[in-house]
């Protein structure tokens, strides 16, 4: 499951113009592909709820308890929208969502400004 290049562990940071040419299925699976990989991504746009839900769903129904144990994620939820934006129906992207490897990535802290994660080398190799 978790190939590591060149004894090190892949961080992918993923731009939203990469994200945004994809439906919500096609994101889905690219992002648990990846991971499945032992990669980890920080994509620029985070997952909506109901993406982020999906993936669970999924990850599940994938989990291989020799070689993908699934994933962990942590990231910033959308902005609260303000009055007018509420008005206008204008909806906020979510903001930075960090996904890996459950074996290889785990959430330390997470306050409003900083999400602070340990890469945990050697474990699934």
């Amino acid at each position: 499951m978790t190939k590591k290049e060149d004894n090190g562990i892949s961080v992918n940071l993923i731009s939203r113009q990469k994200l945004g040419q994809l439906s919500s299925d096609e994101k889905l699976k690219f992002i648990l592909n990846e991971v499945k990989k032992g990669k980890i991504l920080v994509l620029e746009y985070g997952l909506t709820p109901m993406e982020q839900t999906s993936l669970i769903e999924s990850t599940m129904r994938e989990i291989e308890h020799d070689t993908f144990i699934g994933v962990e994620m942590e990231g910033y939820g959308e902005d609260r929208p303000t009055f007018v934006q509420k008005i206008f129906g204008i909806i906020k992207k979510p903001r930075i969502t960090l996904i890996g490897p459950a074996n290889l990535l785990k959430t330390i802290r997470k306050d409003s400004n900083i999400i602070q994660t340990k890469i945990i080398p050697g474990k699934g190799s």
